[in-house]
């Protein structure tokens, strides 16, 4: 008969019909050993008054893998030991208040579907967020095994192809958003995209709530903006983009506006994280198979990336962005309005471009990464930078990443050109 020890240590059946605390269902595992094939995740947990950390840990591994709130005799129909998400280690966070731990969980590869970012954060992401024994939750950083990452191509170019197809090297990629993002009409929006890739910039790009309003329906706004990027290609003789979003309500819609700007000779489209994941991998293949750049606008990524002891770290929604695949993605940036702390930027970058990312926590990586085949992403970084500041983004960014200077194009003194 299948038992438990409480913590009094009294021997109880696993199976008895009740309530039993986590701990004593199996998911506290002080002496499990991770495998390399598992999935492990890194938790900072702030437990309810009352509620230790440990129990807090296991709570945790139960709900993101096979516990309910109470014991069910349905178990004894799996190989529920196996399947259990094991919380194998809690570390105090120094100074907080109040008391936070790093909770270390490992799940075994069978219980996720290959290939898919929906089911994986349905399970890491699904239902703790809202539980009862935590003050607050956040996922700090995950390491995805080798094994997991072969079922996912990542993204649809990758930053050698991609400089392969502009023919740009040694430099940053440089780009803007056309401003004011909204209100131009169709023309007037063509003429600023002109403009900006006349005067030496490689992309331009529509904003992420830029998709067919009334003054500017995506069609006409399509024609102008394509018509301006070959008039800046033949008056520079380079190869130049503009970031058509293609973000819409249905899929039906999204694959219609792609196909008429792969047809109209564009190189790049633009989704926003918003979308979801799922429309996310489905644009990817879409990209994959027309040789067309993917740009992914992180927008709406604040709402759980933004507060620091509660929601999903931007460093793992970059993880889960580069397994589906995306060639570009907005990762913050050193200086400018939405600057962030440099360290943890770096994390970022880190995470996007570098075949391997080896356990470091001064820049928030908790795990060794080795990202095996995928290619890494290009980051933008954006937000009220400008060309002023091209040194300390070098500095810090790097070579291989999209400096997108908007309103410090747009709006220079001395003009777009």
């Amino acid at each position: 008969m299948a038992g438990t020890t409480t913590e009094d240590g009294q021997k109880r059946d696993r199976f008895l019909a009740g309530v039993i605390p986590y701990k004593e269902m199996g998911y506290w595992r002080p002496d499990y050993e991770p495998e390399d094939t598992d999935i492990i995740a890194a938790f900072r947990i702030t437990p309810q008054a009352g509620v230790d950390a440990e129990e807090a840990a296991a709570a945790v591994a139960g709900e993101s893998s096979t516990a309910t709130w109470t014991v069910v005799w349905t178990d004894q129909l799996s190989a529920y030991e196996n399947y259990q998400g094991k919380a194998y280690k809690v570390e105090p966070v120094p100074g907080s208040d109040p008391p936070q731990w790093i909770a270390y969980i490992a799940y075994k590869l069978d219980l996720f579907e290959e290939g898919s970012i929906p089911n994986l954060t349905s399970s890491i992401i699904g239902n703790v967020f809202g539980f009862k024994a935590l003050k607050a939750l956040r996922l700090e950083d995950m390491r995805i095994p080798q094994e997991y990452l072969k079922t996912f191509q990542g993204p649809p170019h990758g930053i050698v192809q991609e400089r392969e197809m502009l023919n740009k090297y040694g430099r940053p990629l440089l780009g803007a958003t056309t401003k004011p993002k909204l209100g131009l009409s169709p023309r007037n929006y063509g003429r600023v995209v002109y403009e900006a890739l006349r005067g030496g910039l490689d992309f331009v790009k529509d904003d992420e709530n830029t998709n067919s309003q009334p003054f500017n329906r995506w069609r006409d706004r399509y024609l102008y903006c394509m018509e301006a990027v070959h008039r800046a290609e033949q008056k520079t003789g380079e190869v130049k983009g503009h970031y058509l979003n293609v973000t819409a309500s249905s899929m039906e819609d999204m694959y219609e506006r792609a196909e008429f700007a792969k047809e109209l000779g564009s190189i790049v489209i633009m989704i926003d994280l918003t979308i979801g994941f799922t429309a996310m991998q489905s644009m990817t293949k879409w990209a994959r198979a027309n040789s067309v750049l993917l740009h992914l606008h992180r927008a709406g990524h604040a709402t759980y990336t933004r507060q620091k002891n509660h929601g999903v770290n931007f460093r793992v929604l970059a993880k889960w962005c580069r397994m589906l695949g995306v060639d570009h993605i907005h990762a913050g940036t050193v200086v400018g309005k939405l600057e962030g702390d440099p360290n943890a930027i770096k994390g970022y970058y880190d995470t996007l471009r570098e075949d391997f990312n080896p356990e470091n926590r001064a820049i928030g990586h908790y795990f060794d990464q080795d990202w095996v085949h995928l290619p890494g992403v290009m980051p933008v970084a954006s937000g009220g930078i400008h060309a002023g500041q091209m040194h300390q983004l070098l500095h810090y960014l790097g070579e291989d990443v999209v400096l997108q200077f908007g309103g410090g194009t747009i709006g220079h003194p001395m003009g777009i050109a």
